[in-house]
């Protein structure tokens, strides 16, 4: 399972770890792109964005990486401004712009983390959303690893230690999956210390330098974006605080970025250059974001108990705190399937919410909806799900449609709301089709509608869409195997299925020949 190599696979990027090379998987298994043979002052954008690739096609299918529309939503709402304000001062220009991916990515971890790849892909960690009390805080991290990116800093730590070390940060990266899909957790345990020890030794974690351009990049950024530049100092001070009495090693973030009184010292200097002090926006849509944050990041059983009971100890807090006490524990009661529980926690939050001012109380209003119907759904009652969706107000955004999609799918669900939610499902991935999850409720409608050629096409856009080229082939062949044993199929899903299935082995093909210019195709491809 991947989850357990997750971490230091993270890890081994964001610290540029070296360690000794281990056995390399076979090309059929893992493709490792070859490095050109210059490294000059900075790393091609076309190569670096390569790099990213092809740790992202690795990285998708592990269960750690979490597609939540909800919170996707929200935090791709604080990226675009930042990115925007990135392009207008100049930080990111057309070719940059147009080579990278800028991508964000939810790590479902405990840990305060987040950290830039190569290539302009993102990761930021549950925790760190679960920790933070503003918008402003979460959106200073986003723009501080945003200006890594921006300014090079992952292309010219590379570069600065020459080719020799760039191939030993890819040899260690698939080491790691190499280790993974072996299934043993000795071996990938093995793989953990060993990156760990190699990390005392020697690393290539950013510089000083480094880390205060990205500070005073990131906070220019964040102020043009239309944030509070004192989210960066609060952020700074939150994590040195729970840092020094947690001391429990769960902010691996300031292992990867040191927090020094220096840097604190110059953002608060920053803060009084500007003028601009206002009350912070969007409390209550943060506070139950970082919420569910604080659901997701762990859902064993024994911590969801505990946060289904955490309304009961918010009883002398003010009316917002108390609304995301409830939010906590009526998530996780559903998560348990409690359903009785978890509506009494929604119940017991409307004297709060009406408390609350206008925007903030409209916010959460909807988000009480939404949960509402997404619990439904998930403990298989289709007409109080679909009842609640009713008054969640517009639901044509993504998080609507997948909210529908699971509705839809829920035994009892009438067949013409399935239909209508297919036929939004269809459009949706017309005009997105790397969009994992909705191919995966796709073929789970598609399923209970009796079409089984279009749900295996929609399972292998699923491992296409994460980037598992082989898994998709494999679910097309399986698709036209099964046409070929029922006379009846329809031929039109059977051409479809053809087509994609040389659509992607041509693709899965010319990837090899990149990757391998001298090497013969492996079987079967």
């Amino acid at each position: 399972m991947l989850r357990h190599s997750f971490r230091p696979l993270s890890l081994a990027l964001a610290l540029a770890l070296t360690v000794p090379p281990l056995p390399a998987a076979t090309p059929s298994q893992i493709q490792l792109p070859a490095l050109g043979d210059s490294v000059s002052e900075v790393v091609p954008l076309h190569e670096e964005r390569r790099y990213g690739d092809w740790i992202m096609s690795q990285v998708r299918g592990d269960p750690a990486v979490l597609d939540d529309p909800l919170l996707q939503g929200y935090v791709e709402s604080l990226w675009q401004p930042l990115m925007r304000a990135a392009k207008a001062q100049g930080h990111v220009g057309e070719e940059l712009a147009d080579k990278f991916a800028w991508e964000t990515l939810l790590i479902r971890e405990r840990a305060i983390n987040a950290s830039a790849w190569p290539g302009g892909y993102f990761m930021f960690y549950l925790g760190l959303i679960a920790m933070t009390g503003t918008r402003d805080e979460l959106a200073s991290v986003m723009a501080h690893e945003l200006s890594h990116v921006t300014q090079r800093h992952i292309a010219r730590g590379i570069a600065g230690e020459g080719k020799n070390t760039a191939i030993n940060i890819l040899g260690l990266l698939l080491g790691v999956l190499a280790a993974s899909t072996t299934g043993s957790a000795d071996a990938a345990m093995g793989v953990i210390y060993a990156a760990q020890s190699a990390a005392q030794q020697q690393q290539l974690r950013f510089s000083r330098d480094m880390e205060r351009e990205a500070d005073r990049v990131g906070h220019a950024v964040l102020n043009e974006a239309g944030f509070q530049p004192s989210g960066m100092v609060r952020m700074f001070e939150r994590m040195d605080l729970a840092n020094r009495l947690m001391d429990s090693g769960a902010f691996p973030y300031l292992r990867t970025h040191p927090l020094t009184s220096e840097r604190i010292g110059e953002s608060r200097q920053r803060i009084s250059l500007d003028e601009r002090a206002v009350a912070p926006k969007g409390l209550a849509l943060h506070s139950l974001m970082a919420a569910r944050a604080r659901v997701l990041m762990d859902e064993r059983a024994e911590t969801l108990q505990t946060l289904e009971g955490l309304d009961a100890g918010a009883r002398d807090a003010g009316a917002l705190p108390q609304v995301a006490a409830r939010y906590t524990a009526a998530l996780a009661a559903y998560k348990l399937r409690h359903p009785e529980r978890a509506r009494a926690a929604l119940l017991a939050a409307q004297p709060f919410m009406a408390e609350l001012p206008g925007e903030d109380r409209a916010d959460a209003q909807r988000l009480f909806a939404y949960l509402q119907a997404e619990g439904e759904a998930l403990n298989g009652r289709a007409v109080e799900a679909w009842a609640a969706m009713r008054g969640a107000g517009d639901l044509k955004d993504r998080h609507g449609l997948l909210l529908q999609a699971d509705a839809a799918a829920v035994a009892g669900a009438e067949p013409a709301q399935r239909v209508r939610v297919l036929d939004a499902l269809q459009t949706h991935l017309a005009l997105n089709p790397l969009d994992a999850s909705a191919w995966r409720r796709s073929a789970r409608l598609w399923e209970l509608q009796g079409q089984p050629l279009r749900a295996l096409r929609a399972q292998a856009e699923v491992h296409a869409a994460r980037g598992d080229l082989l898994g998709a082939i494999e679910r097309l062949r399986s698709g036209l195997r099964q046409a070929r044993q029922t006379p009846a199929a329809d031929q039109i899903d059977v051409a479809v299925l053809d087509a994609r299935l040389r659509t992607l082995l041509n693709t899965r093909r010319a990837q090899f020949r990149e990757a391998y210019p001298n090497a013969p195709l492996p079987p079967g491809e």
